[in-house]
């Protein structure tokens, strides 16, 4: 879109006005971003039942994995965009495309054997040939120009790699990838893996790509539940964290120099999360350690259900079940995000991206 005018674009005998600002937003990856495309699969790994959502407006749950509003309806928010829906949602059609969509998919990896154990999830190139698929009903809507356009100009939002380690490497003792690799090489494997992924998003038009590293996995409250004695993080889970996240800032890095632009954006998931795990206190939590909703030590043992146990007050739990965030520390995360030093976003944040874009 041109910069600081609206854009009428003719569509047929239809008049389109997209408005500069409301620029579209894409989604890709796994549960710390699905926005409800699993609630359309057979799968069991859902979040469509209470008390998930007991925080979101509607207080009904969505198929978000948070008491409340998730990372990309966090970071449409502070950006003025409307939230992004699923893409298999029926809602998903006419104008509403021009907002974007959500392709995440709770349980999947860079590696399409990750997540294996949750039946019917829809891995990282199905999602990118679900893009595809969008793209085309795009362009019978606005015309392969606008739709081009549109996607060029897109913010990208990409969480792929915790699955490949707790729902892979680290399953089950002696999983057949740790048969396969030793740590350093399964990581250095993932990293290639990851590099094809995040060409194929450029191929497909991404300009603009928010990539995340992986959180501190061994310090989730199911990890200390399974392997904690005295409520420190899993030394091994850490060990791949701090292997994978740097040689992923490389990749990226390489990858930019190779297009010649600074397509991607590396963003450091991994201290954004240590900041609040390492001093609740100094964010408003009580405690980082366990879970609001859940059963067991550190609430971390299985799922989030209705028999659950379940705090009063979210916002003062640095997670709302054994794996993710709540609301209130994503809410730190985004604002990390949009503003972070190239300690946390590298090589620039996203208020820096839009004030770059905004004069292109």
């Amino acid at each position: 879109m041109g910069k600081g005018l609206i854009i009428l674009l003719v569509v047929g005998m239809r008049l389109l006005v997209c408005a500069e600002g409301k620029r579209a937003f894409f989604v890709f990856g796994d549960s710390l971003v699905d926005s409800g495309n699993n609630d359309f699969l057979a799968t069991t790994a859902r979040a469509d039942a209470p008390p998930y959502g007991i925080d979101f407006p509607t207080r009904k749950p969505t198929g978000r994995f948070s008491n409340g509003l998730n990372i990309p309806d966090l970071i449409s928010e502070q950006l003025g965009l409307d939230p992004t829906l699923p893409y298999l949602s029926p809602l998903l059609t006419g104008d509403k495309l021009l907002v974007g969509a959500n392709f995440a998919s709770a349980g999947i990896g860079i590696l399409n054997d990750t997540g294996f154990q949750f039946l019917s999830i829809i891995h990282i190139y199905k999602q990118l040939k679900l893009f595809q698929h969008y793209q085309e009903r795009l362009s019978a809507h606005v015309g392969e120009e606008g739709a081009r356009q549109l996607v060029n100009e897109a913010l990208i939002l990409i969480t792929l790699g915790g699955n490949d380690f707790v729902n892979n490497y680290y399953l089950v003792p002696f999983s057949a990838r740790s048969r396969q690799f030793s740590l350093p090489d399964y990581v250095t494997y993932l990293i290639s893996e990851y590099r094809q992924v995040l060409r194929r998003v450029y191929d497909l038009g991404g300009r603009r790509v928010l990539v995340t590293g992986t959180g501190p996995m061994g310090c989730v409250p199911a990890e200390l539940a399974m392997k904690s004695r005295n409520g420190d993080c899993d030394v091994e889970l850490q060990r791949a964290a701090s292997l994978y996240n740097p040689q992923l800032v490389d990749m990226i890095k390489t990858l930019n120099h190779d297009i010649g632009a600074d397509v991607f954006v590396a963003a450091n998931a991994y201290q954004m999360h240590m900041d609040f795990i390492t001093h609740p206190q100094a964010y408003g939590f009580v405690t980082s350690k366990i879970a609001c909703c859940g059963q067991g030590p550190y609430n971390g043992i299985g799922l989030c259900t209705p028999i659950s146990n379940l705090c009063p007050n979210r916002d003062l739990y640095a997670f709302w079940d054994p794996f993710h965030p709540s609301e209130k520390a994503n809410r730190i995360i985004v604002h990390q995000i949009l503003t972070g030093s190239t300690h946390y976003m590298h090589p620039f944040n996203l208020t820096t991206i839009m004030a770059l874009d905004s004069t292109t």
